[in-house]
């Protein structure tokens, strides 16, 4: 019997209603999930449905990753494509295929520096993928996005209380030593936090803490360190590539964009400006590297 709709849709469809990924994720997945089906199409000579999906193998999926390579598709979104196989395929055996083992691409290692926003955003889309429900996967979006849009430190993060609610355009955060600062928050940002507000099965209230553990206690930085690991692990990042490198990449692709040291130290929470210029040498120093790799004469 055939499906009453395209695997591709329905699994975007099972994203969107029951995953509640954001709209570019599901666009993302449902475009990853028509690209191997037309691959295998062609691979194999044949239509392609559940019963051939739960027979792909290894091999298969590294065709299809070379194929893809081969369109210029850079390391950390071949990475991410095969977090979207992966997803497509254990949706489309309904859980019960055993899932080829392939090992991602790995990005190359280099100097320090910050992770890109390529590569922040794949981060968290990854993290919150991997969640065991819907709600715990939006916890970890939000989080990690107020990491890297907001600039957060981790313990600030989660140390939230329902009182943020209802987010404006800015954020009071109480940071290191009790110092508090106002902090901007992108849409993105608002939205991500109040979509996690929506789906936590413990409630929200002014004086617990907003975001919560999978057993309704405080959500430890552990937990988020421990998604983190996972994903950066499947997209082949850098053990560098930390919760805390996110607050690291906001600052400096704020200066990279133009802003002055000292709205960047209030942006971060720092004490000193001498906390706050370490992000010049970062900064000068990738682009430094960008100018060695890309001028003809270097």
């Amino acid at each position: 019997m055939a499906d009453a709709e395209p695997l591709p849709l329905a699994f975007a469809n099972h994203l969107a209603r029951d995953r509640r990924r954001s709209a570019h994720t599901v666009r993302a997945y449902q475009a990853t999930a028509e690209r191997l089906l037309a691959f295998l199409r062609g691979h194999w000579g044949g239509e392609v449905g559940r019963a051939e999906l739960a027979k792909v193998s290894a091999a298969d999926l590294r065709a299809y990753l070379a194929a893809r390579r081969g369109e210029g598709l850079t390391n950390v979104s071949a990475a991410r494509e095969l977090s979207a196989v992966r997803g497509f395929l254990k949706f489309a055996g309904g859980g019960d295929i055993e899932m080829p083992r392939v090992r991602g691409p790995r990005v190359k290692k280099g100097v320090p520096r910050p992770v890109s926003p390529q590569e922040a955003m794949a981060l968290a889309e990854e993290a919150s993928e991997d969640a065991a429900e819907p709600w715990i996967a939006a916890r970890d979006w939000a989080v990690l996005l107020l990491l890297y849009g907001a600039g957060m430190r981790i313990g600030e993060a989660v140390g939230l209380t329902g009182a943020v609610l209802p987010l404006g355009e800015t954020l009071r955060v109480t940071g290191k030593r009790g110092k508090t600062r106002i902090v901007p928050l992108l849409p993105q940002v608002r939205e991500a936090v109040e979509a996690y507000a929506a789906q936590t099965p413990w409630g929200v209230s002014k004086d617990a803490p907003l975001f919560r553990g999978a057993k309704g206690g405080p959500l430890p930085p552990g937990a988020i360190r421990k998604a983190v690991r996972k994903a950066r692990a499947h997209l082949g990042l850098s053990e560098r590539t930390t919760p805390h490198a996110l607050r690291h990449s906001f600052a400096t692709h704020l200066l990279g964009r133009g802003a002055d040291l000292r709205a960047l130290q209030e942006l971060l929470g720092h004490a000193s400006l001498s906390s706050t210029q370490i992000y010049t040498q970062v900064d000068a120093a990738h682009l430094l590297d960008v100018y060695r790799n890309a001028h003809p004469r270097a």
